[in-house]
């Protein structure tokens, strides 16, 4: 009994730790990735401390804030193109954080930024 309530308690123990080291990384700073068919450009998001985003090299989508909500990143800007500007709301799954990776999910489409030293 007492090695089963022991390997119980390193278990959450273990939990705790590699909770707060992934919790350690912040998710402020540029990501980018290779633009599709254009592998020598680059787009992405910059993610500022206090919820302010902006675009990377992407003239028709404008990101103007950001949140971290249970681990998905909620983005909000405009999308403009076509002779008209609309307003949206996109929430992504985060399905990996590290200090030069970011990767982020919705539905099938998968986006893997990696931290610039902007």
């Amino acid at each position: 009994m007492q090695v089963k309530s022991l390997l119980k308690n390193a278990s959450g123990l273990m939990v705790a730790v590699l909770f707060t080291a992934c919790h350690g990384v912040g998710i402020e700073g540029s990501w980018v990735e290779p633009v599709p068919g254009m592998e020598s450009m680059y787009q992405g998001i910059r993610l500022e401390a206090g919820g302010k985003a902006s675009s990377v090299n992407m003239a028709t989508l404008q990101y103007e804030s950001w949140t971290n909500e249970g681990g998905q990143l909620i983005l909000t800007g405009k999308s403009i193109g076509n002779r008209q500007t609309l307003s949206f709301s996109d929430t992504l799954i985060i399905e990996k954080l590290t200090q030069d990776s970011l990767v982020l999910k919705k539905g099938n489409h998968v986006i893997r930024y990696s931290k610039t030293g902007e």
